[in-house]
């Protein structure tokens, strides 16, 4: 099994113990999910499609990428562009960002319709986000968009996390269709219950969930924090419920770690509430750690 994920990996500044220090990584929404993925399952081909800078910090940004296992074999490098840069800051646990991304070479991505295609033809399986859609302009989601209706049509698995993160986009009417937009390419979705009740003024995990599969989805998993996580497809519905965590430190992966696991499952086609709560599990020891990309030991997350 081949797995593609397509996004924004970005130079991470994250809080250390000492007030006032922090750490540089590399880290992004859909690259967590391939970090996460390439540890729990060494045995699914994890790759990542991005664009990359030509200066010393894309470098160094690529060999991360290699070094975590990932094939970043396929990404286009723009030689006038950067890395995105964030900060995040922490207040008991939950955190807040900062950005600097205006000229990451990320948001041209889809600028070549054609390379693009050559990477999602090799793979099985296409993840994408909110985010990945929101750092791109109009031309570009249009671009990726179809790239990925074309893959589902010949049999590729496509899942989308809406993400929704409206500072990035110009304007929240703009970012709800977009979002629904994706959703109409995709077979598993994998919302935020808090998001979509803002945004989308959702009542209940059901009501998104019923929204999603209307939009065209198969699947759909909907990360609900501490509270029980539901699910449902085409024909069953069920909840999970969520295990206690002892002390939450930092919950900025958490829901880039869950998708991971979901996504594992689909190589064996394990059963969904099996997946969910092997993804409880993962999202626990994340969110008990500073950072996005936490060390685990991959033989704790068997399912």
């Amino acid at each position: 099994m081949r797995v593609l994920s397509i996004g924004e990996c970005m130079a991470e500044l994250s809080p250390q113990h000492e007030a006032g220090t922090f750490r540089l990584g590399f880290a992004g929404d859909t690259f967590n999910t391939a970090w996460y993925l390439a540890r729990i399952s060494p045995e699914i081909n994890v790759s990542y499609f991005t664009g990359f800078g030509s200066d010393s910090i894309s470098a160094q940004m690529r060999e991360m990428i290699s070094e975590a296992g990932i094939d970043h074999s396929n990404c286009l490098v723009v030689p006038d562009r950067t890395v995105g840069l964030y900060l995040i800051s922490l207040d008991h646990g939950e955190r807040s960002f900062s950005y600097w991304r205006g000229q990451s070479a990320a948001r041209c991505l889809a600028s070549d319709p054609d390379k693009l295609g050559q990477a999602i033809e090799g793979h099985d399986l296409i993840y994408f986000s909110g985010i990945t859609l929101a750092i791109l302009d109009a031309s570009g989601r249009a671009t990726l968009l179809s790239a990925l209706r074309t893959a589902r049509i010949n049999g590729k698995l496509i899942a989308f996390d809406p993400n929704l993160r409206p500072r990035l986009w110009e304007g929240t009417d703009t970012m709800l269709k977009a979002t629904m937009e994706g959703a109409q390419v995709s077979d598993i979705v994998l919302p935020s219950f808090e998001d979509e009740a803002t945004w989308f003024k959702d009542a209940t995990p059901k009501a998104t969930a019923n929204r999603y599969l209307s939009a065209g989805g198969n699947t759909i998993v909907v990360k609900n924090g501490a509270d029980e996580i539901y699910y449902r497809d085409q024909t069953r519905e069920g909840t999970v419920p969520v295990p206690p965590i002892a002390a939450v430190i930092d919950t900025t992966a958490a829901g880039d770690s869950f998708n991971a696991a979901i996504l594992a499952g689909t190589k064996d086609q394990s059963p969904l509430p099996q997946r969910i709560a092997l993804a409880c599990r993962l999202s626990a020891a994340v969110v008990q750690a500073r950072g996005a990309l936490v060390p685990i030991n991959a033989a704790d997350f068997k399912s």
